[in-house]
């Protein structure tokens, strides 16, 4: 499989097919990144792995959500990296050059969407498509400074791209600029079900502990000061679960759903797979039936819980991870660490299904730190306006 073209290794290196994409549109000039999980008509889908590229033959039609941007006249820039099978949270395929952060080149762009993320913020792409079933769109966004949206789960017709976790699988995109990310809005979603006004904010205090430390903790309370609505502070959990049964609930699910999707490719090409990628997916092999029923049925009271709480207008406003993106050369420990405290914030959107948006508002130790907001289910545009008046708040 081919390696990477550009300075930031954000797109891969593949021989050039036309793609065509409408003359005219509310896109028209804008180039468009792709992740290299969905498909693209004569283009291979390789999903980070080179033995998948091998294996693959062109694809005869363009994923959904690519088409309908090419339709809209979107230019395609080319397949962009992706880790590994997308199960990873860094940014670092063993199998390529790492892609490079350009607001912050000594720390990681954050994955799975690498390569979207590194060509947006190194303005080599005007869009990017992305994929986010654990925080694959949210936490790149947050530390390459960009605006990035998990969608409401199942909004976005996810055909014609490989599955990691069915069930929490949803397409996502970056934009650096909300006038672009409101048009891509405009096209992949449509009008928002949900009708009503996004009037109050809410914070739960224990999910703000996870920020890294300090100085990450008083840029988050600056940040919250753009938001721009009345706000109500939680000092208790409304959810019966705690954030470690959350985490570990989420992650009992996503790994149990991806074992069962790609357990038999990957017990055939073990040595194709690099061994923390192997390893994340193994984990799901030991998860029996009973647990992840329990976990589904501890998921369906943390929803109903998590809507309750979003009535009446109220959005929640969190960090969207814990801070700054970790520093490239980070120990494999620290790199664990920071992944578990982002994944207990990143898991509530998911758990819930709802649509989180995280904005560029925030900076810690001259990196990126993004500031997020989780809407009702079907209020995606209704946040990307919110996300417009807060980028405009804080000046930007």
């Amino acid at each position: 499989m081919p390696g990477t073209r550009d300075s930031f290794n954000a797109f891969l290196d593949l021989p050039q097919v036309p793609v065509t994409n409408a003359e005219s549109g509310i896109l028209a000039g804008l180039r468009l990144g792709v992740k290299d999980i969905f498909d693209v008509e004569g283009y291979r889908t390789g999903c980070g792995n080179p033995e998948k590229f091998a294996e693959a033959a062109p694809a005869v039609r363009s994923a959904s959500c690519v088409k309908v941007l090419l339709d809209s006249g979107a230019r395609f820039a080319g397949k962009t990296v992706t880790d590994e099978l997308v199960f990873s949270l860094m940014g670092q395929n063993v199998h390529f050059p790492f892609p490079v952060n350009p607001k912050a080149p000594d720390r990681v762009t954050g994955g799975s969407s690498c390569g979207s993320a590194a060509a947006v913020a190194g303005g080599l792409a005007d869009i990017a498509l992305g994929s986010d079933t654990g925080g694959s769109v949210r936490a790149p966004a947050s530390f390459c400074g960009l605006i990035g949206l998990r969608t409401t789960q199942g909004r976005i017709p996810i055909d014609g791209a490989m599955p990691l976790a069915s069930s929490l699988d949803t397409v996502g995109w970056f934009a650096a600029d909300i006038e672009v990310y409101e048009a891509v809005g405009k096209i992949l979603l449509g009008r928002d079900a949900f009708r009503g006004l996004l009037t109050r904010a809410v914070t739960l205090d224990t999910m703000e502990t996870y920020v890294a430390g300090p100085d990450e903790a008083a840029e988050y309370t600056r940040m919250k000061g753009f938001v721009g609505l009345p706000f109500t502070s939680r000092e208790t959990l409304p959810f019966t679960s705690s954030p470690d049964e959350l985490y570990s609930c989420f992650r009992n699910i996503q790994a149990f759903e991806a074992w069962a999707e790609h357990g038999a490719w990957l017990e055939a090409h073990a040595d194709a797979v690099g061994a923390g990628t192997l390893e994340r997916f193994r984990y799901g092999k030991g998860i029996d039936a009973q647990t992840v029923h329990a976990e589904r049925v501890r998921r369906l009271a943390f929803r109903a819980e998590m809507l309750e709480l979003l009535t009446d207008g109220a959005v929640l406003v969190l960090p969207t991870v814990p801070g700054a993106a970790p520093l490239k050369d980070a120990a494999p420990e620290d790199l664990q660490s920071y992944r578990e405290r982002a994944l207990h914030l990143l898991c509530l959107a998911g758990l819930s299904g709802c649509p989180q948006i995280t904005l560029p508002v925030g900076t810690v130790r001259g990196a990126p730190f993004g500031l997020s907001i989780v809407g009702p289910p079907d209020s995606d545009v209704a946040l990307i306006r919110l996300g417009r008046k807060i980028l405009a708040g804080a000046g930007l």
